[in-house]
Order: C-alpha cells, then sequence, then structure tokens
C-alpha cells in the first residue's frame, strides 16, 4: 500500500480534470502521513528505475532476474512477449503470451493474472506518456476484463521467472469507441511482510481498435535499407583480374544464413517497401562472388589469404535480384556519403564536393549491372534524417531533388496533426519529412521479446492515432528507420508492417509516389538555420582533418595517373575507396575511420614510391666537361612515362644540362645520362627530382655530390718531363752517328781478306788473321749474333730489336707460327 502511494504521487496523472488530480494529491498526503501508524516503519528501498516492468518505455536494459531490489507494484515484471493479433477485428481472440519475473526479495503468494483494458489514448503524445509510465497507478491503468480470462499462478519464490498465455475474446473487451486502448496484465498476489492483496506487477502493451474503415486512408511509405560498412580496401593484386582484398570477412557473417543482411533480405522479399541501397555493398557483395583476397588478421597490409565465402555472396546476390524486381528502388550515391559532415565541415577543403556528382553516377551504374533494375538516384538522405539549409544545398548539388528528413529536426508550428511529408522547399526541391515517432519505433534492444511485441503494439498504436487526428484528409507519410537496423530490430521491423498491412487505416505507396504528393498548404517548407543543428549529432561528424586528408590523397592519385601506362588499372579502386571514406558508416566510429583514410594514403605512397631515383654515390669528374648518369627504378607492373628528370647544382660554375623525360617499363630501369660542364675546380651538390609534366613534384628529391677535376699544373710538369726525355734521347742518338763516323758507301767493293778466295765464293768459312769471321749471309757456325748487328743496323744506329718495334724472343715467335690465310697482320 505505501509503495504503490508512493509511485502514484511520483508518477504523472492521467488526463483529467485539474480539481481531480488535487484530490489525488491530498489523499496521497494523508495516507503518507498516516501509513507509520498502520504498517510500521517505511521501507528503506525506494522504487528504482532498473525495476521497471520491460513493458513500460521500451527499455533495452530492463532488469535482470538477478537484481532483485522491486517492491510494491514493481515486485514483479510482466513481459507481453506476444500479442495475436496486433490489430483484431470483431469476433476476434486476443492471445496475450509472456513471463512474469519475481523481482523481489521475497517470495510471492496467491498470485492471479488477469488482463486490464484501459481508456482510450486520445493523442500521440499520450500513447508516449502511457509507454513511459512505471509501476501501477490506478484509474490510468483501467479495469480488469470481466469474464474468468485470467490465471492462477503458485508462490513464485524470489529471482524466478514463470510463462503464461492468457485468451481474451475481443467482444469481452467491450471496445465502444474506435482508437488506440491501453491493454495490460496485472499481477495480484501477497508478500510475507504485506499479507493482503495487492497489485505486485503490471506489463502495459496498446490495442488499435478501428472498428469501420476510416473515408481515406493514410498512404504510407516504408524504406527498408540495405547499407552496410565499408569492407574493400584499396589494394588489388597484380594479376589481370586485379583481384580485390577485403577488410576482414565480417561481410561474409552478414551474407551467411541468419547473418544480418541475408535476414533483412529474406524478410523484406515479402514486403510491400521501398529499397533503399548502398551501391558499394553491392559492388562489395559482386566482388565476393568472385575470387577475392582476405587481410591477416595483425598482419602487414599486403599479407592476405584467399576467400572463400564466394557461395553466401552469390546465392544473395541471386535472392536480392528476384527480391527487387518490379520493386521501387532507390540507390543512395555511392559508398552513402555523409551529407551533414560535407556540409558543416567538407566545405572548408578544396575539392571536398567534387566527388559527390561522380558518386551519385557511379550508383546508378552499379545498381543498374549488378541487379538489372534501373534505380532511381533522386533522393538523398542526411544521417538520421537531420536536416539544415546547409545540407539540402550540399545534398543537391549532386544532382538529387528530394531530401529525406524526419519531423524531429523539421518541427512544425501551429498544427495539431502531423502533416503530409513532401513540402516544396524551393529551386524544384522537395523535402520529405518522415515521422519521427515511427521511424524511430524499432531502435534499441529488441533482442527482449517484450520490448519487440512492445514495439509493433506501439507502431501500429502510433499509426492508427496519426490517422485519426484529420480523418477527413488524406495524408502520405514516409517511415526512415536506422540505416543499419540488426537482426532483432529488422524482424520487429517486418511485424509492424506486417500488422499495419491487415489495417484498414493505411495503405502502401511508393517513395516516388510521396514526393509527388499535393503538399499540406500550412507545414513548414523552410529548412532550419545550420546552427539549430543537433549538437549530438554534430560532435559525431567527420572531422576537418578528415576532408584534408581525403583532399591530399586525391591530388597524389591524380599525380601518379598521369604517368601511368594503364591508369584504369589503378583509377577504380582507389576512387571507390576515397568515397567510402567519407561515408556515413563512419558516424561513431571515428577510430576505424581514421584507420581506413590512413590505409588508403599509405598504399598510394607505397604505389608511388614503387617509381623513385637510385641512390647515388659521390662521384669525381676529371675535365672540365663530362656525363653523369642518374637511374629510375619502377617496380610497378605496368610502364611509366610523362615523369621528367631534372638535376639542379648548388654551384653556378656547375652546368648539368637540360631536364630529360622519363620513359621506364614495367619492372625495368632507365639510365639517363647528362652532359655536364665545368668553369672551375671544387665540390659541389647535384639534387636530382622527379617532376611530372604539369611540373608537380613526384617523390623524394635525391642528392649527391660532385668533385670536379680538370689538367692540374703537376700533369703539366710530368708532360714537360716526358718531351724533354725525349729531346735528349734524340741528342744521343744524333751524337753516336757522329762517333761511329760516316756511313759505308754500299757500291764499293767488298774488302777481299787473305785466304782462298774459292772459299769465299762458296761462302765457307776460312781461317783468318782475326779468328772466326762474318761473311756477312748468315749467321756464324757458333749460332751466336754479331753483337753489333747487321750493317743496316749500324748504319741505323738502332738495335735490330728496337726497329722492329719488339723483342728479339716476340720476333723468333713470330716466325715459329707463320699467320693464317686471310689474317691481317701489321709488321
Amino acid at each position: 500500500m505505501d509503495e504503490r502511494v508512493a509511485e502514484a504521487a511520483e508518477s504523472q496523472a492521467p488526463p483529467g480534470p485539474e480539481g481531480t488530480n488535487r484530490w489525488r494529491r491530498r489523499a496521497a498526503a494523508l495516507l503518507m502521513a498516516a501509513l507509520p501508524v498502520l504498517a510500521g516503519v517505511l521501507p528503506a528501498t525506494a522504487p528504482t528505475a532498473a525495476a521497471a516492468p520491460a513493458a513500460s518505455s521500451g527499455n533495452a536494459a530492463a532488469t535482470a532476474p538477478s537484481a532483485r531490489s522491486g517492491t510494491g507494484s514493481r515486485s514483479a515484471q510482466i513481459s507481453l512477449d506476444e500479442v495475436t493479433p496486433s490489430i483484431p477485428e470483431k469476433g476476434d481472440t486476443l492471445t496475450l503470451s509472456g513471463t512474469v519475473t519475481n523481482t523481489s526479495k521475497t517470495t510471492l503468494t496467491d498470485l492471479r493474472l488477469v488482463p486490464r483494458i484501459g481508456p482510450t489514448l486520445t493523442s500521440r503524445s499520450a500513447i508516449q506518456q502511457a509507454a513511459r509510465r512505471k509501476g501501477y497507478l490506478s484509474g490510468a491503468d483501467g479495469t480488469e476484463v470481466a469474464g474468468d480470462h485470467g490465471a492462477r499462478l503458485s508462490g513464485l519464490a524470489s529471482g524466478v521467472t514463470r510463462p503464461f498465455t492468457l485468451k481474451v475474446p475481443v467482444d469481452d473487451l467491450h471496445l465502444s469507441s474506435s482508437g488506440v486502448h491501453q491493454l495490460a496484465v496485472s499481477l495480484t498476489g501477497q508478500t510475507r511482510n504485506r499479507p493482503y492483496a495487492q497489485i505486485l506487477g503490471i506489463g502495459r502493451t496498446f490495442l488499435p481498435w478501428q472498428a469501420e474503415a476510416p473515408e481515406n486512408r493514410t498512404r504510407l511509405t516504408y524504406l527498408w535499407p540495405l547499407i552496410s560498412t565499408p569492407h574493400v580496401t584499396a589494394r588489388t593484386q597484380s594479376d589481370e583480374q586485379q583481384t580485390p582484398v577485403f577488410e576482414d570477412d565480417s561481410l561474409a557473417e552478414e551474407l551467411a544464413p541468419g547473418g544480418r543482411l541475408q535476414q533483412m533480405l529474406e524478410l523484406g522479399k515479402d514486403l510491400d517497401v521501398t529499397w533503399v541501397i548502398d551501391p558499394d555493398l553491392l559492388a562489395s557483395v559482386d566482388m565476393m562472388a568472385g575470387r577475392y583476397r582476405v587481410q591477416k588478421p595483425g598482419g602487414k597490409p599486403d599479407e592476405t589469404v584467399a576467400g572463400k565465402n564466394q557461395a553466401y555472396a552469390k546465392r544473395w546476390l541471386a535472392e536480392l535480384q528476384q527480391a527487387v524486381e518490379g520493386k521501387e528502388v532507390v540507390a543512395l550515391p555511392f559508398a552513402d556519403p555523409d551529407l551533414a559532415s560535407l556540409a558543416h565541415r567538407g566545405t572548408r577543403v578544396r575539392g571536398a564536393l567534387s566527388s559527390l556528382g561522380q558518386a551519385t553516377t557511379l550508383a546508378r551504374r552499379t545498381v543498374q549491372v549488378v541487379l538489372h533494375v534501373k534505380p532511381s538516384t533522386d533522393f538523398a538522405w542526411p544521417y538520421q534524417g537531420a536536416v539544415d539549409s546547409s545540407i539540402v544545398d550540399v545534398a543537391t548539388s549532386a544532382g538529387a531533388h528530394h531530401v529525406i528528413a524526419r519531423s524531429d529536426s523539421v518541427r512544425e508550428k501551429g498544427l495539431s496533426y502531423s502533416p503530409t511529408a513532401a513540402r516544396p522547399i524551393g529551386s524544384g526541391n522537395t523535402a520529405l519529412v518522415a515521422d519521427a515517432l515511427l521511424s524511430t519505433a524499432f531502435e534499441g534492444d529488441m533482442s527482449r521479446a517484450g520490448n519487440s511485441s512492445l514495439a509493433v503494439q506501439r507502431f501500429a498504436a502510433q499509426s492508427l492515432a496519426l490517422a485519426r487526428q484529420v480523418p477527413s484528409r488524406s495524408r502520405s507519410v514516409v517511415v526512415a528507420p536506422q540505416r543499419r537496423p540488426s537482426v532483432s530490430q529488422a524482424q520487429a521491423m517486418a511485424d509492424g508492417i506486417k500488422a499495419l498491412g491487415r489495417s484498414n487505416w493505411t495503405e502502401t505507396s511508393s517513395l516516388a509516389d510521396a514526393a509527388e504528393a499535393k503538399p499540406d498548404p500550412n507545414a513548414r517548407r523552410r529548412m532550419p538555420a545550420p546552427s539549430s543543428y543537433p549538437s549530438s549529432l554534430r560532435k559525431s561528424e567527420l572531422p576537418t582533418a578528415a576532408f584534408e586528408q581525403v583532399r591530399k590523397t586525391k591530388d597524389g592519385l591524380e599525380d601518379f595517373k598521369r604517368i601511368l601506362s594503364q591508369a584504369d588499372r589503378v583509377m577504380p579502386p582507389f576512387t571507390t575507396a576515397i568515397d567510402r571514406e567519407v561515408s556515413n558508416a563512419w558516424r561513431g566510429e571515428a577510430r576505424a575511420g581514421q584507420r581506413y583514410r590512413d590505409s588508403v594514403e599509405k598504399y598510394l605512397l607505397e604505389l608511388r614510391g614503387a617509381v623513385k631515383l637510385i641512390k647515388k654515390s659521390d662521384i669525381t669528374l676529371s675535365g672540365r666537361e663530362a656525363t653523369i648518369p642518374v637511374t629510375v627504378q619502377n617496380n610497378l607492373a605496368q610502364g611509366v612515362d610523362g615523369l621528367v628528370l631534372e638535376l639542379r647544382s648548388s654551384r653556378v660554375g656547375l652546368d648539368v644540362g637540360d631536364a630529360k623525360r622519363v620513359k621506364v617499363d614495367g619492372e625495368h630501369t632507365q639510365s639517363l645520362k647528362f652532359d655536364t660542364s665545368a668553369k672551375n675546380n671544387g665540390r659541389a651538390y647535384v639534387y636530382a627530382q622527379l617532376y611530372t609534366e604539369d611540373g608537380e613534384r613526384y617523390g623524394k628529391v635525391m642528392k649527391f655530390q660532385v668533385n670536379v677535376t680538370s689538367i692540374t699544373s703537376t700533369v703539366l710538369l710530368v708532360i714537360a718531363g716526358g718531351v724533354l726525355l725525349i729531346v735528349l734521347a734524340g741528342i744521343r742518338m744524333y751524337t753516336q752517328r757522329k762517333r761511329s763516323g760516316p756511313a759505308p758507301d754500299p757500291d764499293a767493293p767488298l774488302e777481299q781478306p787473305d785466304g782462298d778466295g774459292e772459299d769465299d765464293e762458296t761462302g765457307e768459312e776460312g781461317d783468318g788473321e782475326d779468328g772466326d769471321a762474318d761473311d756477312g749471309n748468315g749467321p756464324r757456325d757458333d749460332g751466336e749474333a754479331d753483337p753489333e748487328g747487321s750493317p743496316e743496323d749500324r748504319a741505323e744506329g738502332t738495335d735490330p730489336a728496337e726497329r722492329d718495334g719488339s723483342d728479339g724472343d716476340d720476333t723468333e715467335r713470330e716466325s715459329d707460327n707463320p699467320p693464317a690465310t686471310g689474317e691481317k697482320v701489321d709488321r
């Protein structure tokens, strides 16, 4: 009783006359004053939010059974896990299934579960208030349904959970008026400290009831997003197919049976929804369907292993092609760029918006090639639908004419109803303002059945409350949920859409029809100022430094492209990677985004560094004119052309020649020779630098030292000494000739020696006074040559060996080995 009064005092009272609320507050004060007399000391443990039932407010972190601190009407947690049918009709029987858990520290006894029907909730805000309410509040939580529809339970010990199922005919609810009714299941019982009947717990949900179809139905467009995070790197293998390299294999996990993307596809193919697709996801899955590589965890970027999940990718693509056939498909710009970050931070950086139009063109082509359908690229979807005038300007600059916003960003003034989503915003553009309550209905933890069931019932209830705002007017409503719903969120979304499919107050509509709907004349048409953008979202935007890094990568890529003989092998992987660098996927993932940008920049520098100058050691030039060779190395798999090599000297007196064009085949080197001339001797530094044809530096400068030497005085002295020796040798030869007297007359008769003349005529030896003598025609008998040489040799004053230009031994070898036929021999 005491806890119940305290909860009633601190809870928001239900709608009612002001006098009634005052009476309740006075009664609560009187009872609080009497409690010490009636029940002793008040419990020290106050009710906490942690002990709130899961069905209230859809809290994602509901109390675990181990946290047993509930008291009063929060002693037990009741979770309504299933309500079927979600939208009942006359004659139906409601089935309420769920669990009851004892969250107190004591055993609960004499328990009885009963259904309760509450008053009609006349507004959308009343639904929100009822969803946030905790604990039992008399009057607001209605009355027990008449009839025997409850169930009795035996004692429930602390922390114990027990399932239940209740069946209630709709006719027994006595729903006299159409609208949204609060439906609940309460637990009545006793505790050891309070042995009397009391409500120990309550679980709430909502029951939309529309007995007759309204004259005008609400046209509802539900966006079904197929969006993931970037998975493909800028790296490719150097083979002919350019095998792509993935960061990891997490995409395969999403495509596998039970994975997030597989469930999104499996659930969405049976729904009448508008498919909103990031073409980067399609391109990535299409790459995975063929041969691909995956970077090794913890390894270097170029260390990869073969990917093995082609089957998942092929099956997913085949099923998606069937699912979207004949359906509306909207393609976001490639890689789903963060339009808000571009508008708020990117416009400060040169060229940040230049890729947005190309991303839209690439998106259209990618969807057509992969899915064989023609998508619409006329819609932009900023993060969480938060917009301002600058975001609209950026979004429309890429060619989109429709911007999907959300009603909590574009707030209406002076309207008591939700207007049609479309409203013109000038320059032929249209804002499609999605309903915020319907769009956020399935956020949070939907893995608990109670949260999921409540979300579905609240989604249906909100749609009925919206439809009943202006029954005489037909309106178009857009629902834009979270970009990457989890599996449990997607399942809850599908249940909510299916539930509305059975309703008689809504009908499905395409996004194109929603954009063409007649706008409400009273709806807001002016977009908010940039200063109104939520600060919580602004904190998660990409920083300006990220766009500076992207610009640097783009500039480096442009320079690199100009020198390649096959630029088409390098540009697509890098341009798509640059698009991924500014994706909405990095919201809340700042470190992951930074790592991705760093990896792209590092790989580009690695490729650019493959074309470089080979380090040159210091050299010495002898003479005033010489040649300096410089070698360019190309470690790329393709040739490069379009570079210019230029040398520059640190000293004016050293001319290193003109710049030379560089053209090197793949995996080759080229040596370029520069004619140099020096005006004086000395040391100088020479700087070698590669440039692109438009004068941009390429790579690092190479520095080496040149030592210039010319013909020095020492060399001149050596030459002069050699000339002097030649002159002295000539003088000596002349002196020797003078000493030997005049040369004999060759025509004079030979002087006859003493002896027999016959011997002289036959040329045989004869005995003379002086002993052995040579007749001048042959060698002496003793085989020794005349030391003075022949008369001709003596006449020349030179040795015979010197006259032939060789020594005696060489001459003998030439005589012993005559030349072969046809060989030219100098004698």
